[in-house]
């Protein structure tokens, strides 16, 4: 495992430039070029999603709503409750509002391939409807690019692997239950392996069923979790209502500072930002839009609005809420990091039984984005063999669910940090190669909206 590690660690520099650029450069580009029409029409991408301009007769298999979850489901989870801790740790409190200048471009990224998974969908071997990056670039940009596709599709193999939820809910359960002094004597090792078994059995039963099950389960559990929390972080900010401005004041003022003691000073800062960002919301990875490419909807202009919704509800809602919460709570100056330093911020401010609330809504947040994530291996595997085939990412992401229960945290999270910006390059590329023709769609949409149809 080390070696693997040093050897993970030793590329992840490379790999900084291109995922920044593309992100934050092509963010920006993408923001003007749009005329903001995502934050423009944030309140119609709302009305959307609650059914009100759904289209009985459009072709695919899960509403837009359910679509929109099954995404959520895979991005607010351990991401926003470990990796913000992560990023604190890393960078210091200033690292947040990083965080959020990569969100609210990742909501104009979101748009464009949100848009793109409807305009370029097509039907695989056994007829099935199919979006995301790996048909757009070959759909939208012709046979010349299918390279990039299938270079995507070998990064999700691995960074769609639900490694970094098994160790962070791992981690959390020995943390809060210590089972091995009160449950059972064994040794640690022992218990992580046993829970990862547990994991692995529980996520099987669920992805084993396919899409509509997977999206039938994250409709039902990500709204019901994401209040839960809400709620209970909200209960520590009013108990602690004089600590919220000074902990927000620390954000913006630690955003700037150029000693800051990260590792790699005032840059280093701000790419820890643009990485726990896109790993919380995944805006530019190109997964969101598989699940997108699946909603019954043939207007891609509606779930690109849609899919935008994502990077605001997981990363400026979920990722705040959890970042004031720390460092109100002084657990920012702590040793721990990751999800004992969110545990330890939710003990402190809920009378010494937060970190119990928190176990039970990590352990929600773990299930949902287990049962979804595989499903965008499922999709990477099929587009680079057959359908048939691609099923079998299940067994081997049911196996490295019980490797991550064991494996280190710096690991995990180099892997997770190594795929996914590789999984940039080529979708960001496509995405930006093809937005004239979201714009195109995106103007006669808007046209016929204002005309008082959709």
């Amino acid at each position: 495992m080390e070696a693997i590690n040093e050897f993970i660690s030793s590329m992840l520099p490379y790999t900084e430039w291109p995922m920044f650029i593309l992100l934050i450069g092509g963010g920006l580009f993408l923001a003007f070029y749009s005329k903001f029409v995502p934050f423009r029409y944030f309140g119609h991408a709302i009305a959307v999603v609650s059914g009100k301009y759904d289209d009985k007769n459009a072709k695919g298999d899960v509403s837009s709503f359910q679509a929109l979850s099954a995404a959520v489901a895979a991005t607010v989870g351990l991401g926003n409750i470990s990796g913000v801790a992560i990023a604190i740790h890393d960078g210091g409190p200033g690292v947040v509002f990083w965080i959020w200048m990569t969100a609210l471009l990742g909501m104009g990224i979101k748009f464009y391939s949100g848009s793109l998974a409807i305009m370029f969908r097509t039907t695989d071997s056994d007829g099935k409807l199919q979006g995301g990056p790996m048909f757009y670039i070959t759909q939208g940009m012709g046979k010349w690019a299918k390279p990039m596709a299938i270079f995507f599709s070998i990064c999700g193999l691995f960074g769609f692997l639900g490694v970094f939820t098994a160790n962070q809910f791992t981690e959390a359960f020995m943390g809060v239950v210590e089972p091995h002094e009160t449950l059972f004597v064994t040794s640690e090792y022992n218990w992580k392996l046993g829970i990862g078994f547990f994991l692995a059995i529980v996520t099987s039963v669920v992805i084993f069923g396919g899409l509509s099950k997977i999206a039938k389960v994250a409709s039902a559990i990500v709204p019901f979790m994401v209040g839960v929390y809400l709620i209970a972080v909200l209960f520590v900010m009013v108990n602690n209502a004089s600590e919220v401005l000074p902990a927000l004041k620390m954000i913006l003022v630690e955003a700037w500072n150029f000693n800051t003691i990260v590792t790699g000073g005032f840059w280093g800062l701000v790419i820890i930002g643009v990485r726990r960002a896109m790993f919380s919301n995944e805006a530019g990875l190109g997964s969101a839009p598989m699940y997108h490419g699946q909603s019954r909807n043939d207007e891609p202009t509606k779930e690109g609005l849609v899919a935008m919704l994502g990077p605001f509800i997981d990363t400026i809602m979920v990722c705040t809420f959890t970042a004031v919460v720390i460092i109100l709570s002084g657990a920012y100056l702590e040793d721990g990091s990751g999800i004992t330093m969110t545990m330890s911020a939710f003990e402190k401010t809920l009378f010494g039984f937060g970190d119990t609330l928190l176990m039970v809504i990590v352990t929600a947040f773990a299930l949902s984005t287990l049962f979804t994530y595989s499903y965008y291996g499922v999709k990477s595997l099929s587009f680079l063999t057959t359908p048939k085939i691609g099923k079998w990412y299940n067994v081997f992401f049911v196996i490295m669910i019980i490797f991550a229960a064991v494996a280190s945290l710096q690991l995990v999270k180099n892997l997770i940090d190594l795929s996914y910006a590789l999984m940039v390059i080529p979708n960001m590329i496509a995405v930006l190669y093809l937005s004239p023709k979201v714009n195109e769609a995106s103007k006669k949409y808007l046209q016929k909206l204002k005309q008082g149809g959709t």
